[in-house]
């Protein structure tokens, strides 16, 4: 069987390497397994690939939603990339050499102050894209963004990004309306953050969280959860309890399985129903537009 992964340092031209995986995502034959290597690996490294292991790109709404001509314009440039757990995709202040698109793993973006303190101001998965700065003239990232949940996406270099988004057509449009709804998701955090009860906060990072994964499982530690809504461990290991008691979740060693959605749902506040309006409207294909 022809070998399905090997390193981005094996010699070969970038259009050697997309024109492969684009090829593997047509042949079913070519998708098998990730192999140890793959699950090692803790950079941002394109994997060169026969095929994308049951990964395509239009797992990422933003990706699903463009017009066929775009989309092919678009997936010769994209490279598949592996995002563990707790890489850092961009520091604050960075100017980032890519943007993200997450298919199955999920990005936490966050504010870190002078003294040390830190909290989550948004989360994006295979809703949306990491790097909005580029393309908004901001320039360098305000925030940091690091994986909170390890999956897989793909990347764009931010030269093709700026130059695609400069065309003023599908990729221009959908993005400009993503950024309106991370806004939106940006502006409830900070809302929810000061008026809002610990438990009620726990409760919407978990919605988000849920909205971005396959299954009802979230793996998080209580001072994971604490540094990403800015609160003492203890005050959520006591939100959690709570939470626990009224069977909505489950929690042990930093896995938390919410047995009861639409519970948690009622729960929270109205910060997460805010913000999933938002997201809904979103197109997930080319008729949205």
């Amino acid at each position: 069987m022809t070998q399905a992964l090997d390193t981005c340092r094996t010699a070969g031209s970038k259009a050697d390497i997309n024109g492969k995986a684009i090829r593997g995502l047509k042949d079913k034959s070519a998708v098998s397994k990730l192999g140890a290597a793959s699950r090692n690996l803790r950079s941002a490294a394109p994997i060169r690939i026969a095929g994308l292991y049951g990964h395509n790109p239009k797992q990422n709404r933003i990706l699903a939603a463009l017009p066929q001509a775009d989309y092919e314009r678009v997936l010769q440039q994209l490279e598949f990339v592996a995002m563990p757990f707790s890489m850092t995709v961009c520091e604050a202040d960075e100017y980032m050499k890519h943007v993200y698109f997450p298919t199955s793993s999920v990005v936490s973006l966050m504010f870190e102050a002078k003294n040390g303190a830190s909290v989550e101001t948004s989360v994006i998965g295979h809703e949306g894209m990491v790097g909005v700065s580029l393309f908004m003239g901001g320039g360098a990232s305000y925030n940091r963004a690091v994986v909170k949940h390890a999956g897989y996406g793909f990347r764009l270099s931010a030269k093709f990004l700026v130059e695609e988004f400069s065309r003023c057509g599908a990729l221009h449009s959908m993005l400009l309306r993503y950024t309106h709804a991370l806004i939106v998701q940006m502006s409830q955090t900070a809302v929810c953050n000061r008026h809002h009860s610990v438990t009620q906060q726990l409760s919407r990072l978990l919605l988000l969280s849920l909205d971005r994964l396959p299954s009802n499982e979230v793996s998080l530690t209580q001072e994971l959860i604490a540094n990403m809504i800015g609160v003492r461990r203890e005050s959520i290991a006591f939100a959690a309890a709570k939470l626990q008691e009224e069977k909505l979740i489950t929690y042990t060693r930093g896995h938390i399985n919410v047995l009861n959605r639409k519970g948690l749902e009622l729960r929270s506040c109205e910060c997460y129903a805010c913000v999933k309006k938002e997201y809904d409207r979103l197109p997930t294909s080319p008729a949205g537009l």
